[in-house]
């Protein structure tokens, strides 16, 4: 008779690469960082297969706005340097800043990690630093997924995306119709890139040898780029309850010359003074090692101006006053104009001389 084959090993979740024991850990950890982002129109905990959340108590008629980002290769210096604890600030401003420029209010966030093999202390550190914006934007980290997935990824590396929901009445919905010739553009200040243009970064920081320790106004050079992306929805929101902004951009990839562009009407332009825009430290030591053209530098980069507000030419004094008063720094960096007759694509639309 035949021998008999023998029974396979048997072969766990774990042996394949999944720790299943690690992903209950990382929860756990994580459920007190989480409840700290709550808000009171959550409704139920961390953990079930949906999260809910009651809008009922709080609009008429409400518009929901909702958004979704990364934050860009921004994550491989985050993943370079060690520094997971911030790079979760970044995914949440980046999501929450854009909701915002219709009007609207940041309810809850969702995110999405993802890596190879799940090492817990990086894990609680990413989702840490997203429970911290939200806090600092009051918007309820509702819910998540983290998976978990061999040879997927680098070991030690992990990729990130977020996404948020936003409300706003309808009457109050900012869509750009208010926008007149001769509305005034009030840039507030970046705190850094933000989120956007690092793989132009990180290509002029290796190839100057990553001078991590460079001195750049009174701060190193790995310091100012990897500075957490400014949130203004909290200050943002409360000049909207006090004055009738016209408009409003989050200045991202494609800079100053192709996001404020986006909320003007057609038929309107935009004349932005270059004189106004006074480039930071980081950002003149990239201009310079880099030696990047102006127009380069303008559709690649916020150049210092994170957010701008679009407002009429009476409301100027009272909205800086308000900005002064919230802490924001600013600046007029232009105006809306009438577009020449003829002119249709954004590069027309805009100079910046």
């Amino acid at each position: 008779m035949p021998n008999s084959p023998s029974a396979p090993t048997p072969i766990t979740y774990r042996d394949a690469g999944v720790d299943i024991d690690a992903g209950n850990e990382l929860v756990e950890r994580i459920k007190p960082l989480v409840k700290r982002s709550f808000r009171p129109e959550v409704m139920g905990g961390l953990g079930g297969f949906g999260a809910l959340f009651d809008l009922s108590g709080k609009y008429k008629e409400p518009v929901l706005v909702s958004g979704t980002d990364g934050v860009g290769t921004k994550l491989k210096l985050a993943q370079q340097q060690g520094r997971h604890d911030t790079i979760g600030i970044d995914l949440v401003a980046m999501c929450v800043n854009d909701v915002l420029v219709q009007g609207a209010e940041p309810l809850f966030f969702l995110d999405y990690f993802a890596t190879g093999k799940l090492d817990v202390d990086t894990t609680v550190a990413v989702v840490g630093g997203i429970a911290k914006g939200c806090e600092m934007s009051g918007c309820a980290l509702i819910g998540g997924e983290t998976a978990e997935m061999p040879d997927m990824y680098p070991p030690g590396e992990y990729d990130l995306a977020g996404f948020c929901v936003a409300a706003v009445e309808k009457s109050k919905l900012l869509d750009g119709a208010k926008v007149r010739a001769g509305d005034v553009l009030i840039g507030i200040a970046s705190s850094g890139p933000h989120s956007n243009g690092y793989s132009l970064i990180r290509k002029i920081y290796d190839r100057a040898g990553r001078p991590a320790d460079l001195d750049v106004g009174g701060v190193t050079l790995i310091d100012a780029l990897m500075a957490p992306t400014q949130l203004y929805v909290k200050p943002v929101l409360e000049l909207l309850g006090k004055h009738e902004l016209h408009a409003m951009a989050h200045i991202t990839g494609g800079g100053l010359t192709e996001n404020i562009i986006r909320v003007i009407p057609d038929g309107l332009g935009l004349d932005i003074e270059a004189s106004a825009i006074v480039l930071p430290p980081v950002f003149d030591w990239l201009q310079r090692e880099g030696a990047v053209p102006n127009e380069e530098m303008w559709r690649t980069f916020n150049c210092g101006v994170g957010f701008v507000l679009v407002v009429s030419p009476g409301d100027v004094a009272a909205v800086n006053a308000d900005l002064d008063r919230l802490g924001l720094n600013h600046r007029p960096i232009g105006q809306v104009v009438k577009a020449a007759d003829g002119d249709a694509t954004v590069d027309s639309r805009v100079r910046i001389g």
